[in-house]
This record gives C-alpha cells, structure tokens and sequence, in this order.
C-alpha cells in the first residue's frame, strides 16, 4: 500500500512540515509506503509523475488552496494541517476505508491555480499575512540593527549620525515596513481573485498607508479589491477577441479605480479615525490595564499554538507596529516563546511524567522556544491536551501580562531571543527576561502538576 500527499499551511511554516512529518511516522508504522510533499517557504520532497501514478492513496493536508491537477482519478483524503498533527492514525485509517474521500477528474481538475477558491475569509486574510511578513520580519529586524548604532543614529541631524544606521532604517522601516500593508492587500486580493486581484489589491494597500488607515484600511481594501476584480475578471464574459485586451487593460484599470475612489472618499477616513482612536487608547493605557491587556494576549497566543487565534492577535500586534505601536508585539513575542520553554523545563523537572520521546522532543523545544516558534509545543498539546493547554496559557499569560504592565516594548516583531541583545531593540529588557523566565517557570510547574506519573497512567490503561 502507498501514500503519498501534500501538506501546505497559509504562513508556510510549522504546521507544514509538522503534519508531514507526523503522517510519515503513523503511515510507516503501519507498515504503510508514503512521501509527503511540503509546500512550504520552499516546496521540498516534491511528487514526481511515477509516485502518484503508483499511489493508492492521496492525502492532502492544506489550510491553502494549492494546484491537484496532477491528481486526477485518484482517490483523495483532504483534510487541516492541524487534524493531520492531532489525528494522523484516524486520518489514515479513514483514507484506507474510503470514509470522506473525493476523485478529481481529469477535466475538471485541470484548472488554473490562479482561478478564485472558495476559501474563507480568514484564509484569504491569512495569505495577506504571508505575503506580508517577510516584510515586516525583514524590516524590522534592519531597524533593530540601525538602533545597534545608537537610538538617533539614522537621524543626520544627530551627533550620533551613522549613514549605516541611516541605510538600515531606510532600508527597514522607509521602504519595507512601507511596503507591509501594500502586501497584505495585495495578498489578501490575490487570494479571492487569483492574478487579477493583484494590482488593485497593491493600489488599496498604498492609498490606506498614504491616507492613514494602516493595516485596518489595507485589510478592508484588500478584501475589496479582491471581490471587485473577482467580478469584473471571472464573472463578465467577453468575446474570445477581446479577452486578452480585456484581461490586461479593462480589469485593472475598472478595479483600480473603483477601488481607489472607494478607498479614499469612503473607506480612509473612518478607519483611520478607528485606527488612531485604538493607538492613543494603547499608548495610554495604564499598569493595570496592560496586564488586562497582557492576560487576553497570552490566553490567545497560548491558545491553539499557531493556530487562528494565535495568528490573529499576533497579526493585529504586527499592524499596530505600523502605527507605532510596539508593546503589543512584545508581549506577543514573550507569550510565543513560553509554552516551548516551560515544556522544556518541565520535562526536566518532572522526567517521571513523560515517556523518553517526549524528553527527547523537550531539548528541541529550548530552541523553538527560543526562536518565537510556539508551534514546538503542539505534539505535547497532542498528546495531552486538557492538562497541557490551560498549563500553557496560564505561563503564556503571565509573561505577556508582566511584559504589558511593565511597558515593554519591542521594535522587532519576531526573532526571540536572538534579537533581544541588539541594543535599544527591547527596551527594560531585564524585566523582559524575567518576564519569559517567569511565564516559563509557571508553565513547567502547571504541567508537572497536572500530569500523571507515567507508571499511574500504565496502571489505569492496563485496569481498562
């Protein structure tokens, strides 16, 4: 018996070759042939025309919509990438009895990757955040680097006046934090309306930079131009004479425009009102209000481990950046690396609470963790979700909630530890630390609380 598959998550990241490599393991177990094909920052262990032709099974473990053109007439299993981690054994099995699966057929299958899909919103969202991140990440890690140079170097009416430093910042934040809401509109666009969304999307993320509603404004722009070009270039059919004339000048110049008088005589001002309403409110916010604020972040963060909700209050700290917001995303960052690093310590602390995989998986997490990857933490989650999840952000939120009543704030937006040394990048960086290493703590001794002993759990397993 052979399988073979696809994994492909929205950022391209963890839960890409997380589902890959936890359906490899429970298919070889099985006695079962397999290879997964990662669509990830880079497609890897790419399927070629031999494997599927002699594959049983195809399973696709996407959050993103990909080309299955190459499937046609095999039998498919389609299903999350986080299903895929948590279940791998049932998805298998159902793939194998033939529960859920879909057949492509050749005709039908043979469509253009860049025609609309029927995703859902917060997919389409989620691909304007891939699009945007090597942007915000990139850039702000140049401005960290240009503030290595001293706080007003960039500056060249400063004593301090670096032109390194003043490359860096224009290089970062000039140009590539200029470009992050264009991005992510155009992302978003190119989500709902393939190629044709692109230009318009562009143009609705430019106007909400320039006219100030930020990353609310490119959100909404995006969406719209992404409809707007959806209609004009799917749904209006024209003469096969005129289709190439249309498709390169009627569409975008039709979306441009709608769009662009949309953005600015209805959308830019209320956003950008809303916009700066929630920026004085954050930046006003007192100690006890930014723990409150801290709590929700870390309980999000914490919560599904790369999932939704830790990508949206991790998306909506990167936007406030924009607006010079910077405590949020510091907080975010604090709260991403606890849960990997308190089941690292706990899987020191309390060796008798966990099987020698497990302890093994634990000194990867010192790095994961260390490096803002939350997602390190989900094979333990997996395995133990009602006792591990709340562990995780009970120490999630108290870090966050440290980092946001102490006014910590951060001008990179990811990175871990490996950027907390550059100077004047973290500000009260002592109490940061303390904060991390606080949350870390609770996490590993909440776990080891709740746990059972590996020999009571064998006990139990063996009475049932």
């Amino acid at each position: 018996m052979k399988i073979v598959g696809v994994t492909a998550c929205p950022t391209g990241i963890a839960h890409t070759y997380m589902s890959a490599e936890k359906l490899t393991i429970t298919a070889e177990a099985l006695g079962y042939e397999v290879k997964i094909e990662t669509q990830g920052a880079k497609v890897e262990n790419v399927l070629t025309k031999e494997d599927i032709a002699t594959a049983d099974y195809v399973i696709l473990a996407v959050d993103k919509e990909i080309d299955t053109s190459r499937f046609a007439g095999k039998k498919i299993k389609k299903v999350s990438t986080s299903r895929a981690i948590k279940e791998a054994d049932v998805v298998i099995d159902e793939t194998i009895s033939g529960k859920g699966l879909i057949s492509l057929e050749a005709k039908s299958a043979d469509v253009s990757s860049e025609q609309p899909s029927k995703a859902s919103l917060y997919n389409h969202f989620m691909n304007g955040v891939n699009y945007m991140l090597p942007f915000v990440i990139a850039g702000g890690i140049l401005i960290a680097i240009s503030f290595a140079f001293g706080i007003d170097a960039s500056n060249p009416d400063s004593d301090s006046y670096n032109a390194l430093a003043a490359a860096f910042s224009k290089i970062g934040g000039d140009t590539a934090f200029g470009l992050m809401v264009p991005a992510l509109a155009a992302g978003i666009a190119v989500s709902v309306a393939g190629r044709a969304g692109f230009a318009p999307g562009l143009v609705a993320g430019t106007l909400a930079t320039v006219g100030g509603s930020g990353f609310l404004g490119g959100m909404i722009g995006g969406i719209l131009a992404g409809y707007v070009a959806h209609f004009f270039a799917n749904k209006v059919n024209v003469t096969k004479s005129l289709a190439s004339i249309y498709q390169l000048i009627v569409v975008p110049l039709l979306g441009i425009t709608i769009v662009g008088l949309a953005m600015v005589f209805i959308i830019d001002t209320p956003i950008a009102w809303v916009l700066n309403a929630l920026t004085g409110w954050l930046n006003g916010l007192g100690e006890t209000s930014g723990v409150v604020f801290g709590l929700l972040i870390g309980v999000m963060m914490a919560a599904d481990m790369g999932g939704p909700i830790n990508k949206s209050i991790s998306t909506f700290s990167i936007g406030l950046m924009s607006a010079g917001v910077t405590a949020p995303i510091a907080a975010c960052m604090a709260a991403g690396m606890v849960p990997p690093l308190g089941l690292a310590l706990a899987t020191l602390l309390f060796k008798n609470k966990f099987t020698k995989e497990e302890r093994t998986a634990g000194n990867s997490c010192w790095v994961l963790g260390a490096s803002y990857i939350t997602e390190g933490a989900i094979p333990f989650a997996v395995a133990d979700p009602l006792r591990v999840i709340p562990s995780l952000m009970l120490g999630s939120a108290t870090a966050a909630a440290i980092s946001m009543g102490a006014g910590v704030t951060s001008m990179a937006p990811h990175g871990g530890i490996w950027v907390m040394f550059i100077p004047n990048v973290i500000n009260h960086l002592f109490i940061y630390l303390l904060a991390i290493a606080a949350g870390t703590v609770v996490t590993a001794i909440s776990v080891g609380l709740l746990k059972t002993p590996l020999n009571k759990r064998k006990n139990k397993e063996e009475m049932i």
